[in-house]
C-alpha cells in the first residue's frame, strides 16, 4: 500500500481517488459512512482533504480494500486505530525497502550485461 501524495495542505478528491485508484465517489461514500473523514468544503461544496483525512482513508482502505473487511467491520477495527495505524506503518516500511532493493537488483542486472 505505497500511496503517496505531494506536500500541500489540501488535496481535492479527484487526487485522493487518483492515489488510491478508486472512483471519487468511494470516496464520497466512505465521508458519509466513516466520521473520521471530514474534508473541507468551499461554497461551491468541492471537498479539501487535509493530511489527517488522508492518512484516514488510508486506514480505512487498507481494512476494506487490502484485509477484506466489511465497513461494519472496519468501524470496529478502527476503535483501536492506534494499532492499525502501527501496522499500517510497518508495512508501507517494508514495501519501500522492498522497492529500493528491487532497484538495486535491477541496477546490478544491467551491470551484468
Amino acid at each position: 500500500m505505497l500511496i503517496e501524495f505531494p506536500d500541500k495542505l489540501y488535496y481535492s478528491i479527484g487526487e485522493v481517488a487518483k492515489a488510491f485508484n478508486v472512483n471519487t465517489s468511494l470516496i464520497r461514500y466512505w465521508e458519509k459512512e466513516f466520521d473520521i473523514i471530514s474534508p473541507k468544503k468551499n461554497r461551491k461544496g468541492n471537498r479539501y482533504f487535509t493530511k489527517t483525512d488522508i492518512e484516514n482513508l488510508k486506514t480505512i482502505f487498507y481494512l476494506v480494500k487490502e484485509k477484506g473487511y466489511t465497513l461494519e467491520g472496519a468501524k470496529i477495527a478502527l476503535e483501536d486505530k492506534h494499532k492499525i495505524d502501527k501496522h499500517i506503518s510497518i508495512i508501507s516500511r517494508l514495501e519501500f525497502i522492498k522497492s529500493k532493493l528491487n532497484e538495486i537488483k535491477r541496477s546490478l542486472d544491467v551491470d551484468e550485461d
